[in-house]
Formats: C-alpha cells, sequence, structure tokens
C-alpha cells in the first residue's frame, strides 16, 4: 500500500472528487482531505491511499500538475510521519507558580 499527498487542493475539492480522479490509474483504499481541528475548514491538502504499488506510481505520474478545480495539484509520495520536538506543555509565558 502506498499513501499518496496531494497538494494544493481547492477549498471546495470533495474526497469523491479526488476518489474518482485516482480510481482511473487503479484501486484506491482511502480518500483524506485534511481538516482544521478549530474550523473544520479544509486545509488545501489531502492523501490518498491506493493499494498497489505499481498503479500508485502510474497515479503520481499521470496526476501531477493536473488541473482540479483551477488548481494545479502537486502530487507526490507522501513522507513518513516525523515526531516533533519540544515538550509541549501549557502557557504559562514564564511566570513561576509560588
Amino acid at each position: 500500500m502506498k499513501k499518496i499527498f496531494v497538494g494544493n487542493l481547492s477549498y471546495s475539492a470533495t474526497e469523491v472528487a479526488l476518489r474518482s480522479m485516482f480510481e482511473a490509474y487503479g484501486a484506491v483504499e482511502s480518500v483524506h482531505i485534511v481538516t482544521d481541528r478549530d474550523s473544520g475548514q479544509p486545509r488545501g491538502f489531502g492523501f490518498v491511499e491506493m493499494t498497489n504499488d505499481a498503479e500508485a506510481a502510474n497515479a503520481i505520474n499521470g496526476l501531477n500538475g493536473k488541473d482540479l478545480e483551477g488548481r494545479t495539484l502537486n502530487i507526490n509520495e507522501a513522507r513518513p510521519k516525523t515526531d516533533r520536538p519540544g515538550g509541549g506543555g501549557g502557557g504559562g509565558y514564564g511566570r513561576k507558580r509560588w
């Protein structure tokens, strides 16, 4: 299974439209358009998972640079998610608690 990054998506693009574009190249396992966690609005990118690596490579080559709803798509193999450095923690703004 290969995970594909799809960038520069129109904010009105749907998972159904994205799935139909990729299904022309082979079997699609899943489609996910990333949304903002607070507003729920699309963030302009998403991911498609295809079951066959060769079909995924053909989809990347065939769809990268294509137009969807007036936007030129940026499509490539997704990089593995990396852990972010930093410890998080709440915002104490440098104050000490007594």
